[in-house]
């Protein structure tokens, strides 16, 4: 049998791990890690500004060029895909509308470990190892996170078949290090965000700021450090207990 303390404590983790879970796929799923807020965007989309979203759209677009138009263009920033925000009708021969939609671009994968240069956009500067590395972790890590909670849910289904609490312990387990992934993927994001304004400051009139999915993602790692302790607080405080029922009983 098992005391209610530990039933509820596991309810409460399941619980808990479920919507870190959900709150980590939706920001890795989502645009908005990062925004860039334009004070008069419709000018700056001009006809001397539509080469710039132009070659934003183009796939050999490099680091500087779709910054740049993030910058202009009201962007935002995830993981997997940019976006900026241009006239409905954008032909050179096509009168200027009022109208605004948003296009989005997709990292490639070879896009996501591609190397980072000293100097974006010149190819001639060296390779930044800091921001290439950072870069590529910011990509890994959260499907890491995301591989060790469903591989601990996969223990704690086998640990209701085995009718044991002990199994937990892994589940307690793999969520502490799933945290510490999401933790160092928000540490990677805003470690590369930091050292590219660096490279590429903003325009003054411009405004960055990270978004909502960044903060789905700094607090899905509470909630997976919350998960871990009541876990393994369970599942050892239970063992335990049974350990000294049974060595009562003998006695």
């Amino acid at each position: 049998m098992m005391d209610n303390r530990f039933a509820t404590a596991l309810v409460i983790a399941c619980v808990l791990s479920l919507i870190s879970t959900i709150y980590m796929a939706a920001s890795i799923g989502t645009d908005f890690w990062y925004e860039y807020h334009t004070l008069s965007p419709a000018e700056n989309v001009s006809e001397a500004g539509r080469t710039v979203w132009e070659e934003f759209v183009s796939e050999e677009a490099d680091e500087k060029t779709y910054t740049d138009a993030l910058f202009r263009c009201n962007g935002t920033v995830g993981l997997w895909r940019r976006c900026i925000t241009v006239p409905k009708n954008s032909h050179w021969y096509s009168p200027p509308e009022t109208g605004m939609t948003t296009n989005c671009i997709s990292f490639s994968l070879s896009d996501q470990f591609m190397e980072k240069y000293i100097e974006p956009g010149n190819h001639n500067s060296g390779t930044d190892l800091n921001r290439t590395y950072l870069w590529r972790l910011q990509f890994l890590l959260p499907f890491v996170s995301l591989g060790l909670m469903c591989f601990g849910a996969l223990i704690g289904l086998c640990a209701c078949a085995c009718r044991s609490l002990y199994p937990a312990i892994a589940t307690g387990v793999l969520h502490f290090l799933a945290g510490l992934c999401t933790l160092g993927l928000v540490g990677c994001y805003v470690a590369g965000i930091e050292l590219l304004h660096k490279k590429l400051p903003l325009p003054d009139d411009v405004r960055g700021e990270f978004g909502w999915s960044f903060c789905l993602a700094c607090v899905s790692a509470p909630l997976q450090f919350m998960a871990a302790a009541l876990f393994i607080w369970a599942a050892r405080t239970n063992r335990k207990e049974f350990t000294l029922l049974k060595a009562y009983r003998v006695a």
